[in-house]
C-alpha cells in the first residue's frame, strides 16, 4: 500500500511530506472462510486498506516506527487478528548516501497492548 504523509524529523518533511509504503502480513484463523466463501467470515480487505491509510495520512510522527506501531495497534484492535507483521519504508528518505528506502518491520499480536 502506498500513502502520502507527513512524517519525518525535518520540518522539510512535515510541511512537505511524502510517499510511505506499507507492507502487511495478517494471521487469523482462515478454515472458516474457505469452507463458506463468505465476506462476514474474514477480513475486509477494503475497511483494512482505509484503517492503515487513515493512520499515514491522519497523523503526524518523527518517526516511521511510531507509525508501524499505530498502525499494528489500530488493526489489532478493530480487526479479529491473532497477529500482525507491520513494514512502513520511507522511499527517498533525506540521508546524505545511495539508498532506495528506510523500513521498519514489527510483528505484534493480539496480547501485546492488553
Amino acid at each position: 500500500m502506498v500513502f502520502y504523509g507527513y512524517h519525518g524529523v525535518s520540518d522539510t518533511e512535515k510541511d512537505l511530506g511524502g510517499k510511505f509504503e506499507v507492507d502487511l502480513e495478517l494471521f487469523l484463523p482462515l478454515k472458516k472462510p474457505g469452507q463458506t466463501d463468505s465476506l462476514k467470515d474474514t477480513l475486509d480487505y477494503v475497511a483494512i486498506y482505509q484503517t492503515v491509510g487513515a493512520c499515514t495520512r491522519n497523523q503526524k510522527f518523527y518517526l516511521i516506527e511510531a507509525l508501524a506501531e499505530t498502525i499494528a495497534r489500530t488493526l489489532l484492535t478493530n480487526f479479529p487478528l491473532d497477529q500482525l507483521v507491520v513494514r512502513v519504508r520511507k522511499p527517498h528518505a533525506p540521508i546524505q548516501g545511495v539508498l532506495d528506502s528506510v523500513e521498519v518491520e514489527i510483528k505484534r499480536n493480539r496480547d501485546y497492548y492488553v
